[in-house]
Parts: structure tokens; sequence; C-alpha cells
């Protein structure tokens, strides 16, 4: 077996780090840079004409509240392991964001927060992020579908209310099938060893959070003088979020894959093309790379086993 000396493996972690930090904000770049629907002039005059420190403030606001309640809920959630203090769980949360931001849908960030336990966690700690991460998904879902359905897409709300029931048929014939000793049997029994207690505040916090990012992309619209009903709106935006999140994609691709679905909802409702583009553009920069370039601090700062 080869053996690597102390200082090599501190070379290496080092060489890491700075590989996802850099990594992280080469993406970054290169989608701003590199996107032609990004009409910087308009967006000046529009911002000139209605730049109000209250309502950037306020803005501002929303994208705290987005990964504060991130961070409650992560908090809220290895409660149940060992209680963990407000910082480090924002250290845990926005470093795994940066590790995962160029990782298919966002899988890396399962790794990162993991390595900040001892590795006897680790299969605890995926699996807490996987509840952490599904009820999200699920509020999405939910919100999605009703959104669908009062924008009048009740075909296709038929057709996965009717794909979900079948998964759940499926998924309770098949409950006690076994793929390397995982089953949902085991699944259902390992989410109902957690307090309900747990539950109850992390699904409270994943309603706050979602009401904090969908009412950010509301007030947003607003602030680029599109006036649409708050009904419509909202729906809308509750439709675009369930279709984004459905598809396979990378954290730094996010805005384009909501771009794209959003510019088709918004463009039927006669939002300009550019306005869609810049707003999903400005929601990833608040929401993503803000929070990234944070967590790059904790991703260089951060220290391994092997590294101490």
């Amino acid at each position: 077996m080869i053996s690597i000396s102390h200082k090599a493996k501190q070379f290496l972690v080092l060489l890491i780090k700075l590989l996802i930090v850099g990594g992280a904000f080469y993406f970054i770049y290169n989608q701003l840079a590199n996107n032609d629907k990004l009409d910087w002039e308009k967006f000046i005059i529009i911002f000139q004409k209605n730049q109000s420190i209250a309502g950037i403030s306020f803005i501002l606001l929303l994208s705290i509240l987005n990964r504060f309640f991130e961070i409650l809920k992560w908090q809220n959630l290895v409660s149940y392991l060992h209680k963990i203090s407000l910082a480090e769980a924002t250290k845990q949360v926005l470093g795994a964001l940066t590790a995962g931001l160029f990782t298919p849908n966002g899988v890396g960030e399962y790794a990162g927060k993991a390595l900040f336990f001892k590795k006897s966690k680790t299969k605890k700690i995926v699996f807490l992020n996987l509840i952490c991460n599904g009820i999200q998904m699920i509020l999405s879902i939910v919100f999605g579908t009703i959104g669908l359905w009062i924008l009048g897409y009740r075909f296709w709300v038929i057709v996965i209310l009717c794909l979900g029931f079948a998964l759940w048929i499926l998924g309770f014939g098949f409950k006690k099938f076994k793929i390397k000793g995982y089953s949902i049997e085991k699944l259902i029994h390992k989410i109902n060893e957690i307090p309900k207690s747990i539950h109850q505040k992390n699904i409270f916090l994943a309603v706050c959070r979602y009401l904090s990012f969908s009412h950010q992309y509301y007030f947003l619209f607003l602030a680029f003088d599109v006036h649409l009903p708050y009904i419509t709106m909202m729906t809308s935006i509750a439709s675009v979020y369930f279709l984004a999140s459905s598809m396979p994609t990378f954290q730094f691709l996010d805005f384009a894959v909501k771009g794209s679905i959003a510019v088709y909802f918004f463009g039927i409702l006669g939002v300009n093309e550019w306005i869609v583009v810049f707003i999903s553009t400005l929601m990833w920069l608040l929401n993503v790379v803000l929070p990234v370039i944070i967590g790059s601090y904790y991703v260089i700062n951060f220290k391994t086993k092997i590294a101490q």
C-alpha cells in the first residue's frame, strides 16, 4: 500500500479546495459573460428609474431569509444526531452549496456536508440531507401542481396525479424489495425514527423558505414594471419552480433552466423575454452566487481530519 506523507496530503487537500472554489467562480463568470440575452443597458435604465434603497434592501432581505431558513432546516435536522450552533450550520450549508455548484442536481452538496462529520455518521448525514431537500421538492410539486391547475393545464395535472398515484401503488407493492440492503419499508422506518417535532419544524421552515424565494421572484417582476394579477404571477412562478426542479441539471445552470421555462409561461402572459431572463439571472445571482461567494471562504478554511 502506497503511503502519502503528511505534507503531500496537506497539498492535495489545498489543491482540491482551490479547484472547487476556482471552478465555482469560473462557471459563474462563464454563464454571465456568454449570455447574449442579458441586456445590461436596459437593466441600468430600469434600475435608475425604479431604484430605491428600501426596495433593494427588501429584495436582499428575501435572499438572506431564503438561505437563513435553509440553515435553520439543517440545524433542526442535525439536532436528531447532536446539536450544532447556527454558525456551524451556516458553515456546513454554504460550504456544501459551493461544493455542489457544478455537480448534477447538487449531488456534491451531500458529500460536502458529510465531510463536516465523522466518517461513521456519513450515511446518517446523507439521509438527513435527503429529507432536507426532499421536503422542498414535495412543496414545489404541491404548489406547482396547484399552479398548473389554476393556469388551465388541467390535462397535465391529471397526468401528474395519475403518475404519482401509480408510483405510490408501485412503491407500496415493492416496499420490502431490497437494493443493496435498502428498501422503501426501511426508508419509512428510518424517517419515523426522527421525532415528529423535528419533522413539523422542518415542514414549517421549508414553507417559509418557499414563500421567501417565490415572493422575491414576484417583487422583482414588480420592480421591472410587470404588473399582472397576484394569483396569475404566483401560480406561474410555482409552475416554473415545479417544472425546473423536475429536470436534472447543475446549480450553475439553474438560472438558464428556470429562465427558459419562465420565458414560456410569462411569454404567454405578454412579458418581454429579456425581462424574464434578467429576473431569472438576478434570482440566481442573489440566491446562488452570493451564498457561493461566502461558502468559498468556508471551503478554503475547511480542515479535514487528514489535514489536522
